[in-house]
Protein backbone atom coordinates (compact mmCIF):
# COMPACT_ATOMS: atom_id res chain seq x y z
CA UNK A 1 0.00 0.00 0.00
CA UNK A 2 1.11 3.39 -0.86
CA UNK A 3 2.34 5.78 2.11
CA UNK A 4 0.08 8.83 3.50
CA UNK A 5 2.50 10.90 2.11
CA UNK A 6 3.18 9.06 -1.32
CA UNK A 7 -0.85 9.75 -1.60
CA UNK A 8 -0.53 12.89 -0.60
CA UNK A 9 2.34 13.50 -3.36
CA UNK A 10 0.11 12.03 -5.98
CA UNK A 11 -2.46 14.66 -5.50
CA UNK A 12 0.15 17.52 -5.08
CA UNK A 13 1.55 16.22 -8.69
CA UNK A 14 -1.72 16.16 -10.56
CA UNK A 15 -2.92 19.99 -9.41
CA UNK A 16 0.82 21.16 -10.80
CA UNK A 17 -0.13 20.84 -14.79
CA UNK A 18 2.90 21.70 -16.43
CA UNK A 19 6.64 20.55 -16.11
CA UNK A 20 9.43 21.55 -18.30
CA UNK A 21 11.28 18.20 -19.37
CA UNK A 22 15.56 18.84 -19.89
CA UNK A 23 16.84 16.99 -22.03
CA UNK A 24 21.04 17.82 -21.34
CA UNK A 25 23.74 16.50 -21.28
CA UNK A 26 27.80 16.54 -23.16
CA UNK A 27 25.87 15.32 -26.16
CA UNK A 28 24.62 19.12 -26.76
CA UNK A 29 28.20 19.50 -28.24
CA UNK A 30 27.36 17.23 -30.94
CA UNK A 31 24.22 19.04 -31.75
CA UNK A 32 22.23 15.84 -32.90
CA UNK A 33 20.46 14.68 -29.97
CA UNK A 34 20.48 12.62 -27.40
CA UNK A 35 20.81 9.17 -29.19
CA UNK A 36 23.88 10.68 -31.25
CA UNK A 37 26.28 8.13 -29.49
CA UNK A 38 23.99 5.11 -30.72
CA UNK A 39 22.72 6.77 -34.13
CA UNK A 40 26.45 7.58 -35.42
CA UNK A 41 27.82 4.95 -33.97
CA UNK A 42 30.52 6.14 -32.02
CA UNK A 43 32.99 4.14 -30.02
CA UNK A 44 32.53 3.84 -26.24
CA UNK A 45 36.07 5.13 -26.05
CA UNK A 46 35.98 8.21 -28.19
CA UNK A 47 32.54 9.47 -27.01
CA UNK A 48 34.09 9.32 -23.32
CA UNK A 49 36.36 11.97 -24.91
CA UNK A 50 33.88 14.55 -24.94
CA UNK A 51 33.15 15.30 -21.39
CA UNK A 52 36.89 16.91 -21.83
CA UNK A 53 35.66 19.61 -23.48
CA UNK A 54 32.28 20.39 -22.16
CA UNK A 55 32.78 24.21 -20.75
CA UNK A 56 28.70 25.47 -20.60
CA UNK A 57 30.08 29.05 -19.99
CA UNK A 58 26.79 30.98 -19.97
CA UNK A 59 24.57 28.38 -17.88
CA UNK A 60 22.67 30.13 -15.01
CA UNK A 61 20.08 27.91 -13.50
CA UNK A 62 18.51 30.91 -11.96
CA UNK A 63 17.64 32.56 -15.34
CA UNK A 64 16.36 29.31 -16.45
CA UNK A 65 14.00 28.63 -12.88
CA UNK A 66 12.95 32.37 -13.31
CA UNK A 67 11.75 32.10 -17.11
CA UNK A 68 9.67 28.50 -16.03
CA UNK A 69 8.32 30.37 -12.86
CA UNK A 70 7.34 32.99 -15.22
CA UNK A 71 5.71 30.49 -17.37
CA UNK A 72 3.41 29.18 -14.94
CA UNK A 73 5.71 26.10 -14.78
CA UNK A 74 5.15 24.02 -11.47
CA UNK A 75 8.24 21.29 -11.71
CA UNK A 76 11.01 20.62 -13.50
CA UNK A 77 12.26 16.98 -14.91
CA UNK A 78 16.42 16.89 -15.57
CA UNK A 79 18.25 14.12 -16.82
CA UNK A 80 20.59 13.49 -14.34
CA UNK A 81 21.89 10.52 -16.28
CA UNK A 82 20.94 9.62 -20.13
CA UNK A 83 21.44 6.81 -22.37
CA UNK A 84 25.22 8.09 -22.79
CA UNK A 85 25.75 7.08 -19.10
CA UNK A 86 27.14 10.65 -18.40
CA UNK A 87 26.30 11.89 -14.82
CA UNK A 88 25.34 15.22 -14.92
CA UNK A 89 25.25 15.87 -11.02
CA UNK A 90 28.79 15.01 -8.85
CA UNK A 91 28.48 11.23 -8.71
CA UNK A 92 30.84 9.27 -6.38
CA UNK A 93 29.26 6.12 -7.71
CA UNK A 94 29.97 7.37 -11.43
CA UNK A 95 34.00 8.26 -10.26
CA UNK A 96 35.72 10.07 -13.17
CA UNK A 97 32.69 10.11 -15.48
CA UNK A 98 30.69 13.22 -14.15
CA UNK A 99 30.08 16.67 -14.57
CA UNK A 100 32.30 17.52 -11.78
CA UNK A 101 35.26 15.37 -12.05
CA UNK A 102 35.30 14.84 -15.89
CA UNK A 103 34.48 18.38 -17.53
CA UNK A 104 36.83 22.02 -16.98
CA UNK A 105 33.37 23.36 -16.33
CA UNK A 106 33.49 21.43 -12.29
CA UNK A 107 30.26 23.10 -11.49
CA UNK A 108 27.38 20.35 -10.07
CA UNK A 109 24.74 21.73 -12.00
CA UNK A 110 22.01 19.65 -10.41
CA UNK A 111 22.78 21.14 -7.12
CA UNK A 112 22.47 24.88 -9.15
CA UNK A 113 19.43 23.69 -10.10
CA UNK A 114 18.06 22.32 -6.34
CA UNK A 115 19.01 25.76 -5.52
CA UNK A 116 17.01 27.97 -7.68
CA UNK A 117 14.01 25.67 -7.79
CA UNK A 118 14.23 26.36 -3.61
CA UNK A 119 14.40 29.20 -4.37
CA UNK A 120 11.37 29.85 -6.79
CA UNK A 121 9.35 27.28 -5.19
CA UNK A 122 9.49 24.80 -8.52
CA UNK A 123 9.88 21.25 -7.73
CA UNK A 124 12.42 19.32 -9.03
CA UNK A 125 12.17 15.83 -10.27
CA UNK A 126 15.33 13.45 -12.35
CA UNK A 127 15.17 11.62 -15.66
CA UNK A 128 17.13 9.04 -15.34
CA UNK A 129 17.94 5.78 -17.88
CA UNK A 130 18.01 2.37 -17.07
CA UNK A 131 20.28 1.90 -20.04
CA UNK A 132 23.79 2.55 -20.35
CA UNK A 133 26.15 2.77 -23.46
CA UNK A 134 28.92 3.74 -21.23
CA UNK A 135 29.56 1.19 -18.35
CA UNK A 136 30.88 -2.43 -18.97
CA UNK A 137 29.06 -3.95 -16.71
CA UNK A 138 25.46 -3.07 -18.34
CA UNK A 139 24.17 -6.26 -19.48
CA UNK A 140 23.81 -5.52 -23.93
CA UNK A 141 20.41 -4.63 -24.89
CA UNK A 142 19.17 -4.00 -28.47
CA UNK A 143 20.76 -0.48 -28.41
CA UNK A 144 24.35 0.13 -28.07
CA UNK A 145 25.48 -2.73 -30.08
CA UNK A 146 28.05 -0.74 -32.37
CA UNK A 147 30.06 0.91 -30.14
CA UNK A 148 33.01 -1.25 -29.44
CA UNK A 149 32.20 -2.20 -26.42
CA UNK A 150 33.69 -5.50 -24.87
CA UNK A 151 31.47 -8.27 -23.93
CA UNK A 152 32.93 -10.20 -21.38
CA UNK A 153 32.45 -7.63 -18.53
CA UNK A 154 28.60 -7.55 -17.97
CA UNK A 155 27.59 -7.92 -14.85
CA UNK A 156 23.80 -7.17 -14.14
CA UNK A 157 24.32 -7.58 -9.75
CA UNK A 158 27.49 -4.68 -10.25
CA UNK A 159 25.21 -2.70 -12.69
CA UNK A 160 21.86 -3.23 -10.45
CA UNK A 161 24.08 -1.84 -7.29
CA UNK A 162 25.81 1.46 -9.09
CA UNK A 163 22.16 2.58 -9.96
CA UNK A 164 21.00 1.91 -6.53
CA UNK A 165 24.50 3.90 -5.63
CA UNK A 166 23.07 7.03 -7.59
CA UNK A 167 19.66 6.85 -6.36
CA UNK A 168 21.01 7.25 -3.00
CA UNK A 169 22.83 10.17 -3.76
CA UNK A 170 20.61 12.09 -5.99
CA UNK A 171 18.23 11.47 -3.17
CA UNK A 172 20.27 12.46 -0.24
CA UNK A 173 21.98 15.61 -1.20
CA UNK A 174 19.82 17.65 -3.12
CA UNK A 175 17.26 17.83 -0.92
CA UNK A 176 13.23 16.86 -1.64
CA UNK A 177 12.88 15.51 -5.08
CA UNK A 178 9.25 15.05 -6.58
CA UNK A 179 9.91 12.23 -8.98
CA UNK A 180 11.86 9.59 -10.34
CA UNK A 181 11.75 9.47 -13.94
CA UNK A 182 12.69 6.00 -15.26
CA UNK A 183 13.42 5.47 -19.56
CA UNK A 184 15.12 2.56 -21.12
CA UNK A 185 13.68 -0.44 -19.89
CA UNK A 186 12.18 -1.20 -23.58
CA UNK A 187 16.42 -1.72 -24.04
CA UNK A 188 15.34 -5.50 -23.15
CA UNK A 189 12.06 -5.82 -24.34
CA UNK A 190 12.61 -8.20 -27.04
CA UNK A 191 14.75 -10.52 -24.95
CA UNK A 192 14.06 -14.21 -25.31
CA UNK A 193 13.79 -14.55 -21.57
CA UNK A 194 12.24 -11.74 -20.41
CA UNK A 195 14.85 -9.25 -18.49
CA UNK A 196 14.19 -9.17 -14.28
CA UNK A 197 15.06 -5.43 -13.93
CA UNK A 198 14.42 -6.05 -10.29
CA UNK A 199 11.75 -2.60 -10.42
CA UNK A 200 10.25 -3.40 -6.81
CA UNK A 201 13.71 -3.40 -5.04
CA UNK A 202 14.33 -0.44 -6.68
CA UNK A 203 10.83 1.35 -6.73
CA UNK A 204 11.22 0.55 -2.61
CA UNK A 205 14.47 2.01 -2.05
CA UNK A 206 13.46 5.74 -3.71
CA UNK A 207 10.02 5.23 -1.37
CA UNK A 208 12.20 4.43 1.58
CA UNK A 209 15.27 7.10 1.13
CA UNK A 210 12.22 10.06 0.42
CA UNK A 211 8.66 8.57 0.78
CA UNK A 212 7.23 11.63 -0.86
CA UNK A 213 9.38 10.73 -4.00
CA UNK A 214 6.95 9.71 -7.19
CA UNK A 215 8.47 6.81 -9.20
CA UNK A 216 7.25 6.89 -13.01
CA UNK A 217 8.32 4.82 -15.95
CA UNK A 218 8.56 5.33 -19.33
CA UNK A 219 8.67 1.63 -20.50
CA UNK A 220 5.62 2.45 -22.76
CA UNK A 221 3.40 -0.68 -20.75
CA UNK A 222 0.80 -0.71 -18.46
CA UNK A 223 2.00 -0.08 -14.74
CA UNK A 224 3.89 -1.86 -12.70
CA UNK A 225 3.67 -2.39 -8.64
CA UNK A 226 5.52 0.74 -7.21
CA UNK A 227 4.73 3.15 -9.85
CA UNK A 228 2.98 6.26 -9.13
CA UNK A 229 2.85 8.41 -12.51
CA UNK A 230 1.37 6.93 -15.75
CA UNK A 231 3.80 8.25 -18.64
CA UNK A 232 2.58 8.65 -21.84
CA UNK A 233 5.12 9.67 -24.60
CA UNK A 234 4.36 11.97 -27.00
CA UNK A 235 0.85 11.57 -26.57
CA UNK A 236 -2.09 12.17 -24.36
CA UNK A 237 -3.56 9.68 -22.75
CA UNK A 238 -5.86 6.88 -24.56
CA UNK A 239 -3.85 8.23 -27.79
CA UNK A 240 -1.28 6.40 -29.67
CA UNK A 241 -0.35 8.51 -32.44
CA UNK A 242 3.20 8.49 -32.03
CA UNK A 243 3.33 4.41 -31.73
CA UNK A 244 4.54 4.12 -27.60
CA UNK A 245 1.27 4.08 -26.04
CA UNK A 246 -0.69 0.61 -28.35
CA UNK A 247 -2.20 -1.70 -25.42
CA UNK A 248 -1.99 0.76 -22.80
CA UNK A 249 -4.96 1.29 -20.53
CA UNK A 250 -5.39 4.40 -19.15
CA UNK A 251 -5.05 4.15 -15.01
CA UNK A 252 -7.63 5.60 -12.73
CA UNK A 253 -5.58 4.89 -9.88
CA UNK A 254 -2.47 7.36 -10.25
CA UNK A 255 -1.79 10.88 -11.74
CA UNK A 256 -1.20 10.93 -15.51
CA UNK A 257 1.50 13.15 -17.39
CA UNK A 258 2.10 13.19 -21.02
CA UNK A 259 5.46 13.95 -22.15
CA UNK A 260 6.01 16.03 -25.43
CA UNK A 261 8.70 18.01 -27.48
CA UNK A 262 8.57 21.71 -27.93
CA UNK A 263 10.28 20.91 -31.56
CA UNK A 264 11.08 17.57 -33.40
CA UNK A 265 13.31 16.58 -30.66
CA UNK A 266 14.31 15.63 -27.11
CA UNK A 267 17.67 16.77 -27.19
CA UNK A 268 19.78 20.15 -28.78
CA UNK A 269 19.78 19.36 -32.32
CA UNK A 270 21.31 22.35 -34.60
CA UNK A 271 19.42 21.41 -37.37
CA UNK A 272 15.85 21.31 -35.89
CA UNK A 273 14.30 24.43 -36.27
CA UNK A 274 10.67 22.94 -36.13
CA UNK A 275 8.96 24.76 -33.32
CA UNK A 276 5.57 23.44 -32.12
CA UNK A 277 3.55 27.26 -32.03
CA UNK A 278 2.67 29.09 -28.94
CA UNK A 279 -1.21 28.01 -29.63
CA UNK A 280 -0.39 24.73 -30.37
CA UNK A 281 1.87 23.99 -27.32
CA UNK A 282 -0.90 25.99 -25.09
CA UNK A 283 -3.86 23.71 -26.27
CA UNK A 284 -2.06 20.48 -25.62
CA UNK A 285 -1.63 21.61 -22.32
CA UNK A 286 -5.48 21.97 -21.84
CA UNK A 287 -6.03 19.07 -23.76
CA UNK A 288 -4.16 17.46 -20.66
CA UNK A 289 -5.42 18.71 -18.19
CA UNK A 290 -9.08 17.75 -19.48
CA UNK A 291 -7.86 14.37 -19.55
CA UNK A 292 -6.69 14.64 -16.18
CA UNK A 293 -2.83 14.54 -16.84
CA UNK A 294 0.27 16.68 -16.42
CA UNK A 295 1.99 18.04 -19.62
CA UNK A 296 5.41 17.85 -19.01
CA UNK A 297 6.71 20.30 -22.22
CA UNK A 298 10.51 19.36 -23.38
CA UNK A 299 13.23 21.85 -24.12
CA UNK A 300 16.90 20.79 -25.49
CA UNK A 301 19.03 23.56 -24.09
CA UNK A 302 22.54 24.96 -26.08
CA UNK A 303 26.16 23.17 -25.34
CA UNK A 304 26.96 26.55 -23.73
CA UNK A 305 24.06 26.40 -21.78
CA UNK A 306 21.29 28.98 -23.15
CA UNK A 307 18.04 27.78 -23.41
CA UNK A 308 17.08 28.06 -27.63
CA UNK A 309 15.52 31.42 -28.17
CA UNK A 310 12.76 29.74 -29.96
CA UNK A 311 11.74 28.25 -26.42
CA UNK A 312 11.93 31.40 -24.24
CA UNK A 313 9.47 32.99 -26.74
CA UNK A 314 7.27 30.57 -26.26
CA UNK A 315 7.55 30.05 -22.67
CA UNK A 316 7.09 34.08 -22.42
CA UNK A 317 3.92 33.28 -24.57
CA UNK A 318 2.97 30.61 -22.24
CA UNK A 319 3.46 32.53 -19.07
CA UNK A 320 0.89 35.37 -20.69
CA UNK A 321 -1.99 33.04 -21.22
CA UNK A 322 -1.34 31.12 -17.62
CA UNK A 323 -1.45 34.65 -15.94
CA UNK A 324 -4.74 35.06 -16.92
CA UNK A 325 -6.03 31.33 -17.47
CA UNK A 326 -4.08 29.32 -15.34
CA UNK A 327 -6.50 28.35 -12.51
CA UNK A 328 -8.95 27.37 -15.35
CA UNK A 329 -6.19 24.13 -15.04
CA UNK A 330 -4.18 24.08 -11.83
CA UNK A 331 -5.53 21.97 -9.04
CA UNK A 332 -8.21 21.03 -11.71
CA UNK A 333 -9.60 17.71 -12.35
CA UNK A 334 -10.88 16.37 -15.62
CA UNK A 335 -14.81 18.02 -15.92
CA UNK A 336 -18.40 16.82 -15.87
CA UNK A 337 -18.04 16.88 -20.11
CA UNK A 338 -15.67 14.21 -21.75
CA UNK A 339 -13.37 15.53 -24.18
CA UNK A 340 -14.81 16.53 -27.38
CA UNK A 341 -14.07 17.70 -30.91
CA UNK A 342 -14.22 21.35 -29.75
CA UNK A 343 -12.12 21.00 -26.86
CA UNK A 344 -12.18 19.45 -22.88
CA UNK A 345 -13.69 20.81 -19.81
CA UNK A 346 -11.89 21.14 -15.94
CA UNK A 347 -13.45 20.96 -12.75
CA UNK A 348 -12.33 22.37 -9.22
CA UNK A 349 -14.88 22.61 -5.98
CA UNK A 350 -17.98 23.65 -7.53
CA UNK A 351 -16.59 26.04 -10.55
CA UNK A 352 -16.89 23.95 -14.06
CA UNK A 353 -14.47 25.35 -17.08
CA UNK A 354 -15.60 25.29 -20.52
CA UNK A 355 -12.21 25.07 -22.45
CA UNK A 356 -13.46 25.87 -26.32
CA UNK A 357 -10.53 25.32 -28.27
CA UNK A 358 -11.96 24.68 -32.44
CA UNK A 359 -15.49 25.67 -32.47
CA UNK A 360 -17.17 27.38 -35.80
CA UNK A 361 -20.34 28.59 -34.02
CA UNK A 362 -21.94 30.73 -31.16
CA UNK A 363 -24.09 27.81 -29.54
CA UNK A 364 -22.80 24.74 -27.54
CA UNK A 365 -24.13 21.81 -26.09
CA UNK A 366 -23.56 20.39 -22.82
CA UNK A 367 -24.53 17.10 -22.44
CA UNK A 368 -24.99 17.44 -18.51
CA UNK A 369 -28.17 16.09 -16.81
CA UNK A 370 -27.05 14.62 -13.54
CA UNK A 371 -25.64 18.43 -12.23
CA UNK A 372 -27.42 21.56 -12.02
CA UNK A 373 -25.46 24.64 -13.90
CA UNK A 374 -25.63 28.21 -13.20
CA UNK A 375 -23.86 31.33 -13.67
CA UNK A 376 -22.53 30.83 -16.94
CA UNK A 377 -19.67 33.19 -17.75
CA UNK A 378 -15.98 34.18 -19.95
CA UNK A 379 -13.26 33.86 -17.70
CA UNK A 380 -11.74 36.65 -19.47
CA UNK A 381 -14.10 39.50 -18.68
CA UNK A 382 -16.61 37.69 -16.45
CA UNK A 383 -19.61 38.80 -19.26
CA UNK A 384 -22.56 36.54 -18.56
CA UNK A 385 -23.28 33.61 -21.23
CA UNK A 386 -26.80 32.93 -21.27
CA UNK A 387 -27.73 29.37 -21.29
CA UNK A 388 -30.63 27.42 -22.20
CA UNK A 389 -31.68 24.08 -20.24
CA UNK A 390 -33.25 21.26 -21.67
CA UNK A 391 -33.96 17.54 -20.44
CA UNK A 392 -30.64 16.77 -22.60
CA UNK A 393 -28.58 19.10 -20.86
CA UNK A 394 -27.18 22.70 -21.40
CA UNK A 395 -27.38 24.84 -24.50
CA UNK A 396 -24.67 27.85 -24.18
CA UNK A 397 -25.42 30.57 -26.24
CA UNK A 398 -22.24 32.33 -26.77
CA UNK A 399 -22.10 36.18 -27.80
CA UNK A 400 -19.25 35.62 -30.57
CA UNK A 401 -17.71 32.78 -32.73
CA UNK A 402 -14.94 31.82 -30.55
CA UNK A 403 -11.46 33.01 -32.00
CA UNK A 404 -9.04 32.79 -29.04
CA UNK A 405 -6.58 30.09 -28.19
CA UNK A 406 -8.92 28.56 -25.65
CA UNK A 407 -12.30 30.39 -25.01
CA UNK A 408 -13.44 29.53 -21.46
CA UNK A 409 -16.44 29.62 -20.24
CA UNK A 410 -16.78 29.14 -15.95
CA UNK A 411 -20.15 27.84 -14.42
CA UNK A 412 -21.35 27.53 -11.05
CA UNK A 413 -22.13 23.89 -10.49
CA UNK A 414 -25.36 23.53 -8.03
Amino acid sequence: MPSAENLKARSEFQDKKLGIFLHWGVYAMMGQGEWVMNNRNINYEEYAKLPAGFYPSKFNAEEWVKAFKEAGVNYITFTSRHHDGFSMFNSKASEGYNIVEATPFKRDVIKELADACAKYGITLNFYYSHLDWHRLDYPLGSTGRQLGRPTDQQNWKSYYNFMNAQFTELLTQYGPIGAIWFDGVWDHAGDAVPFDWQLEEQYALIHKLQPSCLVGNNHHKNLNPGEDIQIFERDLPGQNNAGFSGGMQVSDEVPLESCQTMSDVWGYNITDAHFKSTKELIQMLVHAAGLNANLLMNIGPQPDGQLPAESLKRLKEIGEWTSQYGETIYGTRGGLVTPRDWGVTTQKGNKLYVHILKWQDKGLFLPVTDHKLSNAKLFKDGSQVKLVKSKEGYLLELPAVPDDIDTVVEFTID
